[in-house]
């Protein structure tokens, strides 16, 4: 990895583990609001992974040493189910630093759209992480900080892409297992 990218492999390396999300959601078009929970599990891939080569070609890209590649698996209980009904899923993001503080991320699916998908991100003076991501009919916008250690907050909104209305905000906190990093 380049010396100076020191942002990206930072905020990384501090995600690694497992976390617990409680997170609310308000569809603003529908006046719905709604709460889940999730364990969240964030681990590195090794850059020369089948999956990342896959993202890689769909992008029209070759392999790059600089990039970082990461796994989000995720397990969620939603009160909009009638049962405690538990749903979850996978990505994988591909980091592709531009500089120390700025960047592109590749996934094999979108947050908003379910489709692959690539997003531009960008560190603020206080080291939050920003990442926007333009789909085919909306526009997602997230903002990710540490408060401690052990403790992450994520805001997004999605707004819609014709006439920049919002759409749907949502709060996340995120509390780190302990234990799962003395494993």
């Amino acid at each position: 990895m380049t010396k100076n990218l020191t942002a990206i492999n930072q905020f990384i390396y501090k995600s690694i583990g497992e976390w617990k999300s409680i997170r609310s959601t308000h569809t603003l078009a529908f006046q719905e609001f709604e709460n889940s929970t999730s364990k969240i599990f964030i681990k590195h891939i090794d850059s020369k992974n089948k999956k990342v080569d896959e993202i890689l070609k769909n992008h029209k890209l070759s392999f790059n040493p600089e990039i970082i590649a990461i796994s989000i698996k995720w397990q969620a209980i939603s009160d909009w189910e009638d049962d405690d009904i538990s749903e979850g899923d996978e990505t994988i993001l591909i980091f592709l630093p531009k500089n120390e503080n700025s960047g592109i991320v590749l996934r094999n699916k979108g947050y908003t759209e379910s489709f692959v998908s690539s997003s531009n991100y960008f560190f603020e003076k206080r080291n939050n992480l920003h990442i926007k991501t333009i789909y085919k009919s909306t526009v997602s916008e997230e903002k990710i900080s540490f408060l401690s250690n052990h403790v992450r907050s994520r805001f997004s909104v999605i707004r819609n892409q014709e006439n920049n209305s919002v759409m749907q905000t949502s709060h996340t906190s995120e509390i780190r297992n302990i234990a799962s990093l003395e494993e």
